[in-house]
């Protein structure tokens, strides 16, 4: 049995993700003037703003900060962005509070040890394949796309599928 056989996927309504290790593929460039340059994929982009025709909600959930990745929240339109998060579980904790959710809505996506107390949490949990071994137990779906490359939306497209929207 899969481990994604017994998730409700119509209960899926708002998709956490993780940014570095993710939605990038966990490089940090600096520029001369020290500036903190990340590389994002339009297929995630793509797959988000599909989501979002389709009535699903997205948070960024980043243990850092940078001015990229509020640029990156801003252009396609992430209702929610938790940056400097050292207790992703508190980030998560808000969405439900304020969007009047349960564990079983959310999905989150993440990469790194400090990522497992939200993984166990949430009603569907992914990583990419290049996650640590910790998180690769934990996740109920490992994608087959690597971080930065596309993961998010093969993630996104995976729960539009079972919900029967595409």
């Amino acid at each position: 049995m899969k481990k994604t056989d017994k998730i409700d996927f119509h209960k899926i309504q708002f998709v956490m993700m993780d940014l570095d290790g993710v939605l990038t593929d966990g490089s940090i460039i600096y520029s001369s003037t020290g500036e903190m340059l990340k590389a994002f994929n339009a297929h995630d982009g793509f797959g988000i703003n599909r989501g979002r025709q389709f009535g699903l909600k997205f948070a960024i959930i980043s243990g850092m900060s940078a001015k990229a990745n509020e640029i990156r929240a801003e252009r396609l339109k992430i209702e929610e962005l938790f940056q400097n998060c050292a207790d992703k579980t508190e980030a998560a904790k808000e969405i439900k509070l304020k969007y009047n959710l349960r564990d079983e809505n959310l999905c989150f996506m993440g990469d790194d040890t400090f990522d497992i107390p939200l993984l166990e949490q949430v009603g569907l949990s992914a990583c990419p394949p290049e996650a640590v071994k910790e998180v690769r137990k934990v996740v109920h779906y490992i994608s087959k796309v690597s971080a930065g490359r596309g993961c998010v939306r093969e993630v996104i497209d995976l729960i539009l599928r079972k919900q029967g929207k595409i």
